[in-house]
């Protein structure tokens, strides 16, 4: 899959040759032109799976900023709220991804969400403890994370 995206950045660059124009606004629009060829061609030279997974890593992007608004808007009702009932925690969360970039992408992505902070990795890479600001019931975080973000990792990236 990285070939195909390296020949989508050459058909970039060749496009910004052609036109003259090394510009930030016209390699996208090339790279963009070059997604179109790819597309066109792809069952001839077998770039289905390099949409599919675009495609797929679109939707975890997606999913990510609709976790960011739902929990800043959480985060934003336990801060104006008179009397401050929270419930902290640290969960150890059992991993399935096993690969360095798939653990480092669900670690930050966790982070990146207000109310969440990823702590550490146990030393086997099996766990993943991560600060809650509010977990009344650990489990449903767990499954919440599980059924989120690591499907659609698992899902983008394998």
């Amino acid at each position: 899959m990285t070939g195909l995206f390296l020949i989508n950045v050459l058909l970039s660059l060749a496009w910004g040759a052609v036109t003259g124009s090394f510009s930030a606004v016209n390699l996208v629009f090339g790279f963009v032109l070059g997604t179109g060829a790819l597309y066109l061609i792809r069952e001839q030279v077998g770039t289905s799976g390099y949409f599919s997974r675009a495609g797929k890593t679109l939707s975890l992007g997606a999913l990510f900023i609709y976790e960011l608004i739902l929990s800043s808007w959480r985060v934003a009702k336990i801060v104006l709220q008179p009397k401050i009932e929270l419930e902290p925690g640290i969960i150890a969360y059992p991993l399935t991804v096993d690969r360095d970039f798939e653990i480092t992408m669900l670690a930050n992505l966790i982070t990146l969400t207000p109310g969440t902070l990823s702590v550490d990795v146990s030393d086997d890479r099996k766990t993943l403890f991560v600060h809650c600001i509010d977990v009344p019931d650990p489990q449903a975080t767990i499954d919440e994370i599980k059924n989120g973000f690591e499907r659609k990792i698992l899902e983008a990236f394998r």
